[in-house]
């Protein structure tokens, strides 16, 4: 399948009128070297893929938008079924391949391709059937996209985001994974929804895996900047550690619960990435628990891996690391989800 994109061509033997339609205007300068339009490339055109292509585009994150995908009828029908809404959305050119030269002058790679998570599977067990399909994928970005930015969304993302980085080549700060992000999100919600006030409002961070074995650092929680830890302990309020542990596992357990009722997950991932992208791309230096490499972060040691911890996102990836505070017990925990992981990348050779 070579590359699609709508056709401007109209009349006879497919007359392009784009140039007749317009007179130009006189003592005219070609558009500024410096002002150029941003493009994203989504790899895997599945459930996650598009609602993330989606929400890029009604955000108006980017001036072109690329699909890539293995699939080229279906991969045909999701760039017509989006270019159909142009009336509806900013003005953004949305093209499609199989081939992975349409990724050309990418600022962004979106990789989202992988077997998709059955019922009641554990992330770690994807790790298999996901192996060669990156050893396909990213030396092919990394050819025709070199100066992009790779985030990782297949999972399990830390182990693959960990695999993109040694396939790509690329240095550290250009290779992340969307990590605990969306599970930071789910935490914020069930936080907000127990004391009745709005999720913007609370500050808390899942960190380490992106799976069963990651912290939920409970000293550093917000809400509408009082330190909720402090503030119960001022106010004399007991609360039991296996009532915080639960609420951990149910955000653990909400994308297994999204999985077993509708089959996958789909549009919270969609507007995870796409405030990563905006991060990213717009330079907002913003905070994000995204999967990074960590080695050397809060005693984590024994080898290369990448886990998240909340990090400063802009341009160039990722800008650097919050020093944040951890309790013994919460960076003990995080050592042993980095030794969970790198069990796992030593078990597979990699």
């Amino acid at each position: 399948m070579h590359k699609s994109s709508s056709s401007s061509g109209l009349g006879p033997g497919g007359l392009d009128i784009a140039q007749s339609f317009f007179t130009p205007i006189q003592k005219t300068a070609p558009p500024s070297p410096t002002k150029r339009h941003t493009k994203i490339s989504v790899i895997g055109a599945g459930n996650v893929g598009m609602a993330i292509a989606q929400t890029i585009l009604t955000q108006d994150l980017v001036g072109e938008l690329a699909l890539v995908d293995a699939k080229p009828d279906k991969l045909r029908g999701e760039m017509l079924d989006l270019q159909h809404a142009a009336a509806f959305l900013p003005r953004t050119k949305i093209i499609a391949s199989v081939d992975y030269s349409v990724t050309v002058g990418s600022d962004l790679c979106i990789v989202t391709a992988g077997a998709r998570q059955i019922a009641g599977e554990s992330r770690l067990n994807l790790i298999q059937r996901n192996l060669s399909l990156f050893s396909v994928i990213i030396p092919q970005l990394a050819r025709y996209a070199p100066d992009s930015i790779l985030l990782i969304v297949s999972n399990p993302v830390d182990v693959l985001t960990y695999l993109a980085w040694k396939l790509s080549g690329f240095p550290s700060n250009r290779v992340i994974g969307s990590g605990t992000n969306l599970d930071s999100s789910r935490f914020r919600f069930l936080l907000a929804d127990h004391l009745d006030v709005n999720a913007q409002d609370v500050q808390a961070y899942i960190i380490g895996e992106h799976g069963d074995s990651s912290v939920a650092l409970w000293s550093s929680i917000s809400i509408g900047g009082v330190p909720v830890m402090s503030f119960l302990k001022r106010q004399q309020i007991a609360h039991e550690e296996e009532k915080l542990e639960n609420i951990r596992k149910e955000v653990v357990q909400g994308a297994y619960e999204v999985i077993s009722l509708k089959g996958y997950t789909s549009w919270a991932i969609g507007y995870s990435v796409a405030s990563l992208a905006r991060a990213i791309l717009r330079d907002q230096r913003s905070i994000h628990p995204v999967s990074v490499l960590a080695k050397g972060f809060h005693g984590i040691q024994g080898g290369e891996v990448f886990l998240s911890l909340p990090s400063q996102l802009g341009r160039s990836g990722v800008l650097g690391v919050t020093n944040v505070h951890l309790t013994d017990m919460e960076a003990q925990r995080l050592r042993d989800s980095a030794k969970t992981i790198l069990e796992v990348q030593s078990q597979l050779g990699i």
